[in-house]
């Protein structure tokens, strides 16, 4: 099978291309290698693949890639929460604009195959709680005077009672509480309409708190466990804002990986929206220890997290879903505990 995959030469798009390669594929892969990703060419890059480095969001490049493939994975996509608002443009063009020119080259080509998106979590804004008056409820955007004061649990917007906080699933509505979230929502619509249009098998994975090798090292823009282990790497406390009880679930890159070339290669139609994730549910204070247990393993004097109570405004406080939907029709189970990845991510190369 002839796949292209945007952003591949990324975190996960890079793991994603390996394994195909492996499993036997031909890979085209068109990554404008972001300086806000990388700062050089990676020295990880498949020789078996195809590559292209130039921008999505250029019509020509996105008619060049689309040619004769089979298969596409999606996967570019500027992430993160980012630093402030002033990012917006930059996320809009970045994952919007360039989803659209891709998405133009594939109508220009009558492309009806698969399509697989690299959706999030974010989605969902906060996940789900329960009342234990009126049941499921979901609650509002944390104010800020309340996140200030140091309460940090959304209440029930009915009765302003403590919440049950409970996992989440593919039906859910979709909630996005910051830019990064917006701009995902907006890919997925983008190519639901274009599956509408076209007959194309599209298939949404909404990926929960990714961690692995070849993660972006000493940037806002990289993920919590990634921010944490550049911490430890400089010989820094890690910093878990609010009080560390925030859930979610960290799921490793092999495993997410794994979940996109089955959703390629899975036979008959299974377009949807899947959550990847482990399925087991962990704070973040959790998972900084995990990972500073297993960076002190070697007799490394390495510093504890601390938890320092500071608060960004466009985060949520917990969620976590269940991968239910991925093993029924995909075939996908995550296979890496948090404690053996933590063991692997310690020691495992960032990217620069």
């Amino acid at each position: 099978m002839n796949v292209l995959v945007t952003g591949g030469a990324g975190f996960i798009g890079s793991h994603i291309v390996d394994q195909l390669v492996a499993a036997g594929h031909r890979v085209r892969v068109v990554d404008s290698l972001s300086p806000a990703a990388h700062r050089a060419r990676p020295d990880y890059l498949n020789p078996a693949a195809e590559y292209a480095v130039a921008d999505l969001a250029d019509t020509a490049v996105a008619a060049a890639a689309v040619a004769g493939v089979d298969a596409v994975c999606h996967q570019a996509s500027r992430v993160g929460l980012g630093v402030d608002f002033a990012d917006v443009a930059a996320y809009v063009a970045d994952n919007d604009a360039a989803t659209a020119s891709l998405l133009a080259a594939l109508h220009a080509r009558r492309f009806g195959g698969r399509l697989v998106l690299a959706s999030s979590m974010v989605v969902y804004g906060e996940g789900g709680y329960r009342c234990p008056t009126h049941g499921r409820v979901r609650p509002g955007p944390r104010l800020d005077v309340d996140l200030r004061a140091g309460r940090f649990e959304p209440p029930c917007p009915v009765c302003g009672a403590d919440l049950v906080p409970v996992d989440i699933d593919e039906g859910e509505p979709l909630d996005p509480r910051n830019v990064y979230a917006a701009t995902k929502v907006h890919q997925e619509h983008l190519c639901a309409a274009y599956a509408r249009e076209s007959s194309a098998d599209l298939v949404r994975l909404r990926y929960h708190n990714v961690y692995g090798a070849r993660m972006p090292r000493d940037t806002p823009y990289a993920g919590v466990a990634s921010i944490f282990r550049s911490n430890l790497a400089a010989g820094t406390a890690p910093q878990v804002y609010e009080d560390g009880r925030q859930r979610r679930d960290f799921v490793h890159v092999d495993d997410v990986a794994r979940a996109n070339v089955l959703a390629l290669t899975a036979p008959g139609l299974v377009a949807g929206a899947y959550n990847i994730a482990s399925g087991r549910v962990a704070t973040l204070a959790e998972m900084a220890g995990a990972l500073h247990d297993a960076a002190s393993r070697d007799g490394r004097p390495v510093p504890g997290p601390v938890i320092t109570g500071a608060f960004r405004l466009g985060d949520v406080r917990h969620v976590t879903a269940s991968p239910r939907l991925a093993g029924e029709r995909l075939g996908f189970t995550a296979e890496v505990d948090l404690a053996s990845g933590m063991r692997r991510f310690a020691n495992d190369p960032l990217r620069a």
